[in-house]
């Protein structure tokens, strides 16, 4: 009984003392600490919706900025929306506290006044050359080397054995053929970039400047009569002001080259012309200034390195009464990088932000050359060049173009440069692609001898010249490209969605690897 009893006691006393434990006053129990959700790049790219684009790009690319063109009042509209955009997401400015834009000095440049003498003869602008670029200057020489189609190629180079470094040089349209009718530079029935005028006048400008020339003279008889009408009257052509052309570039009738090398049809080898030219040139404008707008996010261990996402935040502007809106060229970037800065800022308030910085980019006269970000890489990179990683440049990506309106259910991207200076940014985009988008990855216009020349149309290619790795996000052109019906109720937001959350969960992934980008190629 006793034994019983001492049990019975013990266990009583057990159950009391455990009731008083469950009973105890809640508050001097300890707190449970917080369990912290941590979301995936996955759940920061769903925050991109198709509401935000459309309300925010029925704004940009409304009447009100009047068509976004540079230096207007319409464009000033634009920078602003953009800076008061970063400033409600709380995105500091790279440049000071509260100054979100990069002064960039602009020039309207009017008709250059030009002289042209040779062997003592002067010739007549725009009735028998007409000059395309040159600075205020006068010059002369003693020869001129005419190198034959002045290609430089892998199959064929017109330069070798020429040396032509601080020449005058005479070039002609077009590439050599054999008898077969092969063309030596493709080495087939297949003509090159160097037959196509768009692409090849500027080509064979990029040759002498390469090989040092002074100047270049060009032989297009089939192109003549266009190059004088838009070179020898006002355009309205804008410039950066105290910018140096490469080279004196001038056009020239057939009879003064016919003068020069009689045989030039037909005489494709290179040959020494003796005779005297003089060029004097007069550059005039009137003088403003327009904006770049800059927004940096800072990388949580590799500040120093930069990713750099563009667009251009200007467009055509009014013309003949008709405002020219750009929704889609380039509204669409603009609004896309937006919503780019608010996932990447979202991260960054859970403690999640990206290891290396992000600057959000948005260049100005884009429509008139490239000029923001020629400013920006050439003259004032407020990040400097060798400390950026990549550019991610956007420029029209909420349309479909002909090609795909047989597929209109299937989003697709033009994607331009992604292999051209780093095999590893290449691949990083297609395992990126593969993992999250889905979006079907079409190259056409990565193509070296595309006609249209697209590598070198839009902002990333003053990135790349600098052989700073790049991808160009284009949907192609369609019927309302530059015209006023490119209007935002036309934009497919649900393309323009998805395939800015793949443009966010790319810079992401280049943001957050162990180690920076390798460039394994060179610039061409």
């Amino acid at each position: 009984m006793k034994k019983t009893f001492i049990l019975l006691t013990g266990i009583a006393f057990l159950f009391l003392s455990c009731g008083s434990s469950q009973t105890k006053n809640p508050s001097s129990a300890a707190p449970k600490a917080p369990v912290k959700q941590t979301k995936s790049v996955t759940d920061y790219a769903n925050s991109i919706s198709s509401e935000e684009l459309k309300t925010d790009l029925y704004i940009y690319a409304s009447d009100e900025f009047e068509g976004r063109e540079t230096g207007t009042a319409g464009q000033k509209k634009a920078v602003n929306f953009l800076k008061d955009r970063y400033v409600e997401l709380g995105i500091p400015s790279p440049i000071s506290s509260d100054d979100y834009f990069q002064e960039v000095p602009l020039e309207i440049k009017d008709v250059p006044k030009v002289s042209l003498s040779i062997a003592g003869k002067a010739y007549t602008f725009k009735d028998d050359f007409v000059a395309i670029s040159g600075n205020t200057g006068h010059f002369s020489a003693g020869e001129i080397v005419y190198a034959g189609y002045g290609i430089v190629s892998e199959n064929y180079n017109s330069y070798t054995d020429l040396d032509v470094k601080g020449k005058v040089v005479l070039v002609k349209y077009g590439e050599p053929q054999n008898a077969d009718g092969i063309y030596l530079v493709t080495g087939s029935e297949k003509a090159s970039k160097w037959s196509n005028f768009v692409q090849e006048y500027r080509a064979k400008r990029d040759a002498a400047i390469a090989k040092g020339a002074k100047a270049i003279l060009y032989y297009n008889p089939k192109a003549y009569d266009f190059m004088a009408a838009r070179y020898a009257q006002p355009s309205n052509r804008m410039a950066l002001q105290g910018s140096t052309d490469e080279i004196y570039y001038l056009f020239l009738n057939e009879s003064i080259v016919k003068n020069l090398v009689p045989d030039i049809e037909t005489q494709h080898t290179a040959a020494v012309v003796n005779q005297n030219i003089e060029v004097s040139y007069q550059n005039t404008g009137n003088q403003f200034h327009s904006e770049n707008v800059l927004a940096l996010i800072k990388g949580s261990q590799y500040p120093d390195e930069v990713i750099v996402i563009s667009s251009h935040l200007d467009h055509e502007g009014i013309k003949d009464g008709q405002i020219y809106n750009g929704a889609d060229d380039d509204g669409s970037g603009s609004v896309a990088m937006l919503e780019i800065a608010e996932a990447f800022q979202e991260a960054v308030k859970d403690g999640n932000g990206p290891k290396r910085s992000i600057l959000f980019l948005h260049v100005t006269g884009e429509e008139k050359g490239l000029l923001g970000s020629r400013y920006y890489t050439d003259m004032d990179p407020v990040i400097p060049l060798e400390n950026t990683v990549a550019n991610l440049n956007i420029d029209m990506i909420g349309r479909i173009d002909t090609k795909h309106e047989n597929t209109p259910d299937k989003n697709y991207l033009y994607l331009i440069g992604s292999d051209k200076l780093s095999t590893e940014l290449h691949n990083l985009s297609e395992s990126v692609n593969n993992s999250c988008c889905n979006i079907e990855l079409d190259y056409t216009y990565n193509d070296e001898n595309d006609p249209n020349r697209f590598y070198y149309r839009s902002d990333h290619y003053n990135f790349a010249k600098n052989n700073i790795p790049v991808i160009f996000y284009f949907n192609g052109t369609h019927a309302d490209y530059h015209k006023p019906s490119d209007t935002p109720d036309k934009i497919n937001y649900p393309f323009l969605q998805d395939r800015t959350r793949l443009i966010f969960q790319t810079a992401w992934e280049i943001a957050n690897r162990d180690k920076r980008l390798v460039v394994d190629k060179t610039f061409q």
